[in-house]
């Protein structure tokens, strides 16, 4: 399966380097809505993604409805802390976007209304503002994938020493 991660004018060097090692492990694809918070030649962006940054198929782009009109035809979902949906209930299709807005405000509201039924939650207890954002990306990332089976992905480890 083909996941699509956008993160909209994230703030956070050390998060969105997480989320592109999350993404080189995954075969998920990144893609960067600016502004962004931080250069991407910054040394903690680059030391959370440690060597796996040239591993990652990561996208830019100036404004978010540039990237809409480029996928106007891929189904696009909303993470947020203010949906009704809960993001296990949700069957990705192929080639889906997850989206994710910056670290100190989410996403516009008015996204979310025009989208409410594309909105997913992760959910957590009452009265706490929300997960970390590369916490939020690998947990619905992984669900994804897992309803394909992991496909594609390595589902065996191994010992360097013993066997099995």
């Amino acid at each position: 399966m083909s996941v699509n991660i956008v993160l909209v004018e994230p703030e956070i060097p050390q998060n969105t380097g997480n989320i592109v090692r999350t993404c080189a492990a995954t075969g998920a694809k990144l893609h960067l809505v600016k502004p962004l918070g931080f250069s991407v030649e910054d040394r903690y962006l680059k030391r959370a993604g440690l060597d796996y940054w040239h591993e990652a198929d990561i996208k830019y782009y100036e404004y978010f409805g540039e990237l809409r009109e480029k996928y106007k035809n891929n189904t696009f979902y909303y993470a947020t802390t203010k949906a009704v949906n809960v993001y296990s209930d949700i069957n990705y299709p192929e080639d889906c976007f997850i989206v994710f807005g910056k670290e100190t405000a989410g996403l516009p509201e008015e996204l979310l209304f025009d989208n409410k039924e594309y909105c997913i939650r992760i959910p957590m207890r009452e009265g706490l503002r929300s997960l970390n954002l590369s916490n939020s990306v690998a947990i619905v990332v992984y669900e994804a994938l897992r309803q394909d089976g992991f496909s594609g992905l390595k589902d065996k480890g191994a010992l360097t020493k013993y066997n099995w």
